[in-house]
């Protein structure tokens, strides 16, 4: 029997440990504490991809940043990989992606990937090759020597993931990275970041607004209420742990089953196959 908010047992080597984190951010003066997220519980095994889907304010990013180290709890503890978020920082744990891909223009798509390794003292001969690996598993070696400016909008978007894997996480943070982007690039760059995943075998865990791109991409997804931001439910996707998927699983009856699920669970329905309710 599996445990609320917990992976299927033969995923518990964690990546991310979330226990009874709440965060309250201050009042004004005529406004009380704002509670964005309470006595929130969640596991994310190694290798896993799990994505955040809930209202707008619900705590989805917050709780991002709490595990990325950007922000800290007001009570509850978070482990990443059996260290702190500060402890795994320092140990380049964990690569981030946010929704502006965040290059540097006047630097070439190589030295933009390059970057991290660069501010972390690695060797040229070793950056660059890197830098080339990445590159070629998001396919843009042709492009190493364009700037950022001579690139289309999801082009960049890969660039910023392949700098994310720059450090070889085992911890990939992606905070809407394809938000901004037209419909069908974002399908593309989804199918894209699964094939990524299913090679650096990296844990994952991604916010986002969209359903269908929760499922398509997760093993689980979990579905948060307003605020104040709580685990409502956590759903089982099982559309193929563990490997690359492609553009025709989106015609397949079972990733509209769960599409389906999700969004019952977002507008407080009972769906049938639900793993976990952590609500308290």
């Amino acid at each position: 029997m599996t445990t609320p908010g917990e992976p299927p047992t033969d995923q518990r080597a964690a990546a991310v440990e979330v226990r009874s984190v709440s965060r309250v951010f201050g009042s004004g003066r005529q406004a009380g504490p704002v509670v964005a997220l309470d006595e929130v519980d969640l596991t994310v095994a190694a290798g896993e991809f799990v994505s955040l889907i809930g209202p707008s304010g619900c705590g989805k990013s917050t709780l991002l940043r709490l595990v990325a180290d950007l922000d800290t709890p007001t009570a509850g503890s978070i482990t990443v990989f059996g260290r702190s978020p500060e402890q795994a920082r320092l140990a380049h744990d964990y690569g981030i992606a946010f929704q502006q891909a965040g290059l540097l223009p006047w630097r070439t798509v190589r030295a933009n990937v390059e970057l991290p390794l660069g501010l972390h003292g690695t060797g040229r001969a070793e950056r660059r090759a890197r830098a080339e690996h990445l590159l070629e598993l998001v396919g843009l070696a042709d492009f190493a020597d364009h700037f950022p400016d001579q690139l289309s909008g999801g082009m960049q978007q890969r660039v910023a993931i392949a700098r994310a894997f720059a450090e070889e996480p085992s911890l990939l943070l992606m905070d809407e990275p394809f938000g901004a982007l037209d419909e069908m690039t974002r399908e593309r760059l989804q199918v894209e970041l699964t094939r990524i995943c299913a090679q650096t075998r990296a844990a994952v865990v991604f916010v986002t607004h969209s359903i269908p791109e929760a499922v398509f991409l997760s093993d689980r997804v979990v579905v948060m209420s307003a605020r104040p931001g709580r685990i409502q439910q956590v759903v089982d996707v099982r559309l193929g742990a563990g490997a690359a998927r492609e553009d025709t699983l989106r015609q397949d009856g079972a990733y509209f089953d769960a599409v389906t699920e999700v969004r019952a669970a977002l507008h407080g329905g009972e769906p049938a196959r639900v793993v976990g309710v952590e609500n308290r």
